[in-house]
């Protein structure tokens, strides 16, 4: 398994790391990866839990019974409850989103996979996700787990992005490039 110096470097990487390890012990891997998506998803929803995490002047114990409440409403497992309650008595809430994207990394890459952000214009159809995952898994090496964003302000073509790299082939891109050769 290789998992990148970058990821266990960081704060948010350690606590990942920790987790995963623990998870591993246990055979809850999937199980702690599924959970923390649904985290993940609860704090994309909810402005109040982001404030929350947030939140400095939210006590640790306060932030701690807060945290617990959310994990029973989400049916968290103990492992990732326990967890969750670690970060808040560590005062490391904040870090959240970054233990979560961290944790999926290592996950993925203990399985021997890569994942791939997917961002388009307008939303990829099954046929156009099935060829891109094919072709991204020939050019990887690995099985490829995409993420798909729409964002029509690249108006059209694909940024992909796997790992720290990037590949650009939107509209968007291709306009500025034109007008910043014009200039010249």
């Amino acid at each position: 398994m290789e998992i990148s110096g970058g990821i266990t470097a960081s704060l948010s990487g350690r606590y990942a790391s920790a987790l995963f390890d623990l998870a591993n012990e246990q055979g809850l891997v999937a199980t702690v990866e599924g959970d923390l998506e649904n985290v993940g998803a609860a704090l994309r929803e909810s402005a109040d839990l982001t404030g929350l995490i947030h939140n400095p002047q939210v006590s640790r114990a306060a932030a701690a019974a807060a945290i617990n409440g959310v994990a029973g409403l989400l049916g968290l497992s103990a492992l990732t409850k326990n967890f969750l309650g670690v970060l808040a008595g560590n005062r490391r809430l904040s870090a959240l989103p970054d233990v979560i994207r961290a944790f999926a990394q290592i996950a993925a890459a203990h399985r021997g996979e890569a994942t791939a952000e997917v961002t388009s214009a307008h939303p990829l159809d099954d046929a156009q996700l099935a060829a891109l995952t094919e072709k991204l898994k020939v050019r990887e090496g690995k099985d490829i787990k995409l993420k798909t964003n729409v964002d029509p302000d690249i108006l059209g073509g694909l940024v992909v992005k796997i790992g720290s790299q990037m590949i650009d082939s939107s509209i968007r891109t291709r306009l500025n490039s034109l007008a910043q050769a014009m200039k010249a």
